[in-house]
């Protein structure tokens, strides 16, 4: 399991990696990496350089100068060797390898944690990194999925949303104040009939309650009140209200905008609903409408037999996991290619400014007043020198080639893997709504055929 958070950093970026890499916290910096750096110590300039380029081709540079992103680890679950890698890989496939980063894993507290920092700012297009709940939640299910691959757990997705690790930790134990106040509210909207005979309950539950713009409550030994709305969306005075009518909404209005084939009917909804005389109707017109709409699919796509549509499910699922593996190995490609791109660019850009260097009388004054270029030159040389080994670097102009080959191919597969990630979407609707409407008959035949049997 790995509690993910990500703030941004507006001051000094020295003094956040050198907190991170602090060899007390990292096993004397054994648990320290870089990409896109030459090394840790320089990455500051280097992100600093980066930014300057960016202004330089006319990018926005945001005020925000990098990003902070924390991964936290249960206790006992992960040695700090493994922590490392899991951090590693999440950062390369999240950032693209477009992002300079540096990452430490810190061993100085019960449980194993990853600091990643990294540049506002990307290499490669020059264009600023966007923070927002839709980038946090495909960030977290990323972290998930790089959990599940190394046998870890992760975090049920609608119960924790925003948590840190000290709060998903007390949470676990019940000793979350928010956690306990989740608990109550969910179980007494429940027996609630109006929200005034729920307030009422909520003081009789031992809660104090604070009115005005959001709602909050405190409960016996808690020192301050909570917002309902920091413990998630479905706590807003208005969405309790809501649940305490019976009402949903946001469900109500995902069905209706949704396109497409749904499931034959969602049955789960309020009591309320249930209990309405128009319910039995609604239900059976939308039965119809399903089963219209799965058999024009059926027609439409010549699936006469069930075994038919069993491999049209295999095969676009196929192609889903094909297209996966395809764009993982180019983006594998890319992220070897960008920082070569990035640091010869830099060599060559720079060269001229280090041969003056070698060449000046007095070094140390000017080394003082080129010390960025000099960092920057010197962080490409010795990348460039441990890439190359006893081989030969290709050349800048070969390597963007391939980089524009890969970039046009990586977004062919975005789109391709979209579409069949909705086709699949629909294909497995479809085979439950065929499943579901054949299973009475099936029961029915082998009734028919025990019946036979025992004349």
């Amino acid at each position: 399991m790995a509690v993910t958070k990500i703030k941004p950093i507006r001051g000094t970026v020295n003094k956040a990696i050198a907190y991170i890499i602090d060899p007390k916290k990292t096993d004397d910096e054994l648990l320290v990496s870089s990409f896109g750096c030459a090394a840790s110590e320089s990455a500051a300039k280097e992100f600093e350089w980066t930014r300057n380029l960016a202004a330089q081709q006319g990018a926005q540079i945001p005020k925000v100068i990098a990003r902070h992103l924390i991964q936290s680890f249960d206790v006992g679950e992960v040695s700090p060797e493994v922590a490392h890698e899991i951090g590693k890989q999440f950062a390369d496939e999240w950032l693209k390898g477009k992002y300079e980063y540096v990452i430490a894993t810190h061993i100085d507290k019960g449980h194993c944690h990853n600091h990643i920092i990294f540049n506002a700012v990307n290499f490669v297009d020059y264009h600023s990194y966007r923070s927002n709940k839709w980038t946090y939640r495909e960030l977290r299910l990323l972290s998930d999925e790089i959990c599940k691959e190394h046998g870890l757990s992760v975090i049920p997705p609608s119960q924790n949303k925003g948590m840190d690790y000290k709060e998903y930790t007390e949470a676990k134990k019940g000793t979350s104040w928010k956690q306990k106040l989740k608990q109550t509210i969910d179980r007494l909207v429940i027996t609630a009939k109006d929200y005034d005979e729920f307030l009422k309950l909520m003081q009789e539950a031992g809660y104090e309650i604070k009115t005005g713009k959001y709602i909050s409550f405190r409960a016996a030994g808690q020192e301050r009140f909570t917002r309902a709305k920091t413990i998630g969306e479905n706590y807003t005075e208005e969405r309790i209200k809501e649940r305490i009518a019976g009402r949903n909404p946001r469900k109500r209005r995902m069905q209706i905008e949704r396109k497409g084939i749904s499931l034959i009917i969602d049955i789960q909804n309020s009591i309320k609903a249930q209990e309405s005389k128009g319910y039995e109707h609604w239900a059976k017109i939308n039965n119809l409408k399903e089963a219209a709409k799965t058999l024009n699919y059926l027609t439409e796509n010549n699936l006469l037999q069930y075994a038919d549509l069993e491999a049209k499910v295999e095969d676009i699922h196929s192609s889903y996991d094909r297209t996966g593996k395809e764009l993982k190995g180019v983006e594998v490609r890319l992220r070897e290619i960008q920082p070569l791109i990035k640091n010869i660019g830099n060599y060559q850009r720079l060269k001229p400014v280090y041969e003056a260097y070698q060449k000046a009388k007095d070094k140390t004054a000017f080394r003082a007043k080129h010390e960025a270029e000099l960092v920057i030159f010197e962080a490409a040389k010795s990348t460039l020198l441990a890439v190359q080994g006893d081989g030969k670097l290709p050349s800048l102009k070969a390597l963007q080639a391939e980089q524009e080959r890969l970039t046009e191919e990586q977004q062919r597969l975005y789109d391709e893997r979209a579409k069949l990630k909705k086709e699949a979407k629909q294909i497995d609707t479809i085979k439950a709504n065929v499943d579901s409407y054949l299973s009475p008959t099936a029961s029915k035949d082998r009734e028919n055929k025990r019946n036979s049997e025992l004349e």
